[in-house]
């Protein structure tokens, strides 16, 4: 973006499930493994029921998407103590995983990144009040020298907490606690 953009609203977006039929060839984010994974494995993913990918749309044209999948948290340090505290004894708890989260480079700084989030929160929330427990939001945020293009400070502003890391694959996991949003 050479000028600044004004944020997206969300009532300016239109958020459909994969299928077939969307055409999603002209998505472009400079982390290709997250363009690789739209179209070689996204819709094979949700076929398989392996996780759920909801395709953004602004003005007819695919501009991000988040992929969700189910996940645990295993109960460890002071975490587990938290919860001992009161009186839950799991060994681990459910979450909702961010399994990818991408915005189109075009689009990058719109806020659409915190929209896909907001929507993550929601969907957790739905699950609560009908269809089974989810305390958590999890992720695994890369690390990247850029300060610019850094997912864990932007995860860390809205407001995840890191859980630990995998120096190796420079991955840094996040959890968010449903009870405090």
């Amino acid at each position: 973006m050479t000028e600044k953009a004004s944020k997206i609203l969300p009532e300016e977006v239109k958020i459909e499930i994969i299928n077939k039929k969307h055409d999603i060839t002209g998505f472009a984010s400079y982390e290709q493994d997250l363009v690789d994974f739209l179209r070689d494995d996204a819709l094979d993913n949700q076929e398989q029921n392996l996780s759920v990918t909801f395709l953004w749309y602004y003005n007819h044209r695919l501009v991000s998407y988040v992929t969700l999948l189910t996940d645990r948290i295993t109960l460890s340090g002071e975490l587990q103590n938290y919860f001992r505290e009161k009186g839950v004894t799991y060994k681990s708890l459910p979450a909702l995983k961010v399994g990818r989260l991408c915005v189109d480079d075009e689009f990058r700084g719109r806020g659409l990144g915190t929209l896909m989030l907001r929507f993550t929160v929601q969907i957790a929330k739905e699950i609560n009040q009908s269809k089974a427990g989810c305390r958590f939001i999890t992720v695994d945020a890369k690390k990247n020298s850029d300060p610019a293009l850094d997912s864990i400070k932007f995860y860390q502003k809205l407001p995840f907490k890191i859980m630990g890391e995998d120096t190796t694959a420079k991955i840094t996991f996040m959890y968010l606690d449903l009870k405090l949003v």
